[in-house]
C-alpha cells in the first residue's frame, strides 16, 4: 500500500502499518516547509518517521500533473491511506490502487466534513465525536463509511487532548479495516445521509479573539478548541491576553460583560454576555504560560 499524510495526526496510522505485515512501498507527504526562528526547512512527522524505516517518501506539490500520477501507478499499489495529507486527490489518483483510497477522518461523518472537525465539534459543544475511515469519492469527505469509532468529549478537552486521543483512535480503526479487507477480500461502505452533514471551516486568528457579549460556556468552548492554536486572546489594561483555560461559571451578574474582577483569593473572574468565566491559565505578550494567581501578584508586585 502507499500512505499519504503529513501532520502528527497521521502518525500512529502509519506507525501501526509500518510495524505490522502490511508491505507500505511509498509514503507520500507534503513537502519540507521552512519553520522555527531560523526557518530552516524542516521534514513533516510523517516523514521523519518513514525515515526511520527507511520507507520511499515522495514529496509532490501536486498530484494533478500526469507525471506525479504515472509515479504513484509504477508503485502498483492495492490500497491508499491518506490521513491529514493536504492535498486534493484527483479521480484519476481514487482510480490508481485496486481498492481505491481510504481517508481516517478526525469526526463522525457526515457530522463536520471539512478541515477543522476536532475544533468545530468542540465549539458546538458535541458531546462525542470519532474516527470515520471512508472510501475516498471526488467530493469533499462525501464517501462511504467503512467504519466509525466514537469517543466521549470530556468536559475539560482541549483541540489538543482530543486530537491525539482520535489520532490513536485512528489507528485503530485502520488496523480494523484491513482486517476485514484481508478477511472478505473486499469492504462495503454506508453512503453517508448528506441531510445530516456540516461543514468544518478551516480556523482563522480572527476567531481567537474574545468576544465578552457571548455566553461564557461559548467563549469557554472556544477556549478550549483554540488551544493549541490559534489561541484565544483578549485586551486588558491595553495589552493582549491570551487566554489557554478557563472555567465557566453559571451566576447571574449585573456587571459590564467584559469586566475583569480579581479577588484577593487569586480567582480571576470575567463577566461574560451570559454567566462567568474564571480564567485559570493566561499569557502576556513576550511570556509564558502562566496560572491566573501568578498573573494577578505579578500585578500586585508592579503596583507596590
Amino acid at each position: 500500500m502507499v500512505y499519504a499524510g503529513t501532520p502528527e495526526f497521521a502518525v500512529p496510522a502509519l506507525r501501526c502499518l509500518l510495524n505490522g505485515d502490511h508491505r507500505v512501498v511509498a509514503v507520500y507527504t507534503q513537502p519540507d516547509r521552512p519553520a522555527g526562528r531560523g526557518r530552516k526547512l524542516q521534514a513533516s512527522p510523517v516523514k521523519r518517521l518513514a525515515q526511520e524505516f527507511d520507507c520511499a517518501v515522495e514529496q509532490p506539490t501536486s498530484l494533478k500533473p500526469a507525471e506525479a500520477q504515472d509515479r504513484l501507478a509504477a508503485y502498483r499499489p492495492d490500497l491508499m491511506v491518506v490521513a491529514a495529507y493536504g492535498l486534493i486527490l484527483p479521480q484519476a489518483v481514487l482510480d490508481i490502487p485496486t481498492h481505491g483510497c481510504w481517508n481516517i477522518h478526525a469526526s463522525l461523518l457526515p457530522r463536520w466534513r471539512g478541515a477543522a472537525p476536532i475544533q468545530r465539534a468542540i465549539i458546538a459543544g458535541d458531546g462525542e465525536t470519532g474516527i470515520t475511515t471512508m472510501q475516498m469519492d471526488a467530493g469533499l469527505d462525501t464517501g462511504d463509511i467503512l467504519n466509525a469509532l466514537p469517543t466521549p468529549i470530556h468536559r475539560q478537552d482541549t483541540a489538543a487532548t482530543l486530537h491525539d486521543r482520535l489520532s490513536e483512535l485512528g489507528a485503530m480503526a485502520l488496523s480494523q479495516c484491513l482486517d476485514e479487507l484481508i478477511e472478505n477480500g473486499e469492504m462495503t461502505g454506508v453512503p453517508q445521509n448528506p441531510d445530516q452533514a456540516c461543514y468544518a471551516a478551516k480556523l482563522s486568528k480572527q476567531e481567537a479573539a474574545i468576544d465578552w457579549l457571548e455566553p461564557g460556556y461559548s467563549i469557554e468552548r472556544k477556549i478550549r478548541a483554540f488551544n493549541p492554536w490559534p489561541v484565544s486572546w483578549t485586551e486588558w489594561h491595553g495589552e493582549r491576553i491570551r487566554i489557554w483555560s478557563a472555567d465557566f461559571l453559571d451566576r447571574q451578574h449585573d456587571t459590564v460583560p467584559g469586566r475583569w474582577l480579581p479577588s484577593e483569593s487569586g480567582h480571576l473572574d470575567v463577566a461574560c454576555g451570559e454567566g462567568m468565566l474564571r480564567v485559570k491559565t493566561l499569557q502576556r505578550e513576550g511570556g509564558r504560560p502562566i496560572s491566573a494567581r501568578e498573573y494577578l501578584n505579578a500585578r500586585l508586585s508592579r503596583q507596590a
